[in-house]
């Protein structure tokens, strides 16, 4: 770990910074494999916490494209989700606007002396969009982020993001002090694959729920104030033995 920096955070974005909402890929899926719009059926599993681009195959086959045709669709669908996110920017800053506290919480730690970067399903093509039109841009490096074009598997992101790291900043990550904060168990699971600190957001799950998954560490909103001291601890002290 760089040490300049008080550590990394490592931010999920949909559910997380922003409300998630499914209309932007549901609109990419209809583009890309010809599917009317009101026939896009997700599955009922594997949306939340996964990477757009196996959204889109699982949805295409449930939706009654055959796999094989699925698969082939993906390029179609990097196209069709790189459109529909630029056609839909002025919808994007109506109906997802980031959540209470976001923008600050960012720019407290940035203050603090911490690298951020973001982790996430979403197509580095979607994702920059949605930083920016939500205004959370500024202080996250996207230079070493792990996005859902750099691997079909979440758990393979944070490698992308640990070696960018080193790339860019000439010093190893040192997985303790990379912190996580996200929304989902698949958040949590992914974290703590990779060996990194995790807190999750209350936005979308229950307290309990998350609890139940383990993470280091379980807020209630993104008040910045409680969020500086929640990755400060993680940073300093190694975490949490148990989600409070």
């Amino acid at each position: 770990m760089n040490h300049s920096s008080a550590g990394l955070v490592i931010w999920d974005i949909d559910g997380t910074l922003i409300p998630a909402d499914l209309r932007w890929l549901k609109r990419a899926i209809a583009r890309a494999y010809g599917i009317a719009h009101s026939d896009v059926a997700f599955p009922d599993k594997k949306v939340h916490g996964y990477t757009d681009e196996s959204i889109a195959v699982d949805t295409a086959i449930a939706s009654g494209v055959d796999p094989s045709s699925a698969e082939a669709g993906i390029p179609a669908f990097r196209q069709a989700i790189a459109a529909v996110m630029q056609e839909g920017r002025h919808e994007l800053a109506e109906v997802q606007p980031p959540y209470p506290g976001a923008a600050a919480s960012i720019a407290e730690l940035h203050n603090h002396g911490f690298v951020q970067t973001v982790l996430t399903g979403n197509l580095r093509s979607a994702a920059d969009v949605k930083l920016h039109v939500a205004g959370l841009d500024e202080f996250l490096d996207l230079r070493i982020g792990g996005f859902g074009s750099d691997a079909r598997d979440r758990f393979q992101l944070p490698k992308v993001v640990a070696q960018r790291y080193s790339e860019i900043y000439g010093d190893p990550l040192d997985p303790a002090r990379a912190i996580v904060i996200g929304d989902a168990p698949n958040d949590i699971a992914c974290a703590r694959q990779a060996g990194f600190r995790v807190a999750v957001v209350a936005h979308r799950i229950g307290r309990q729920e998350l609890a139940s998954y383990e993470p280091d560490l379980v807020l209630d909103s993104l008040d910045p104030t409680t969020v500086v001291a929640a990755v400060s601890s993680l940073s300093s002290c190694g975490g949490s033995p148990a989600a409070r």
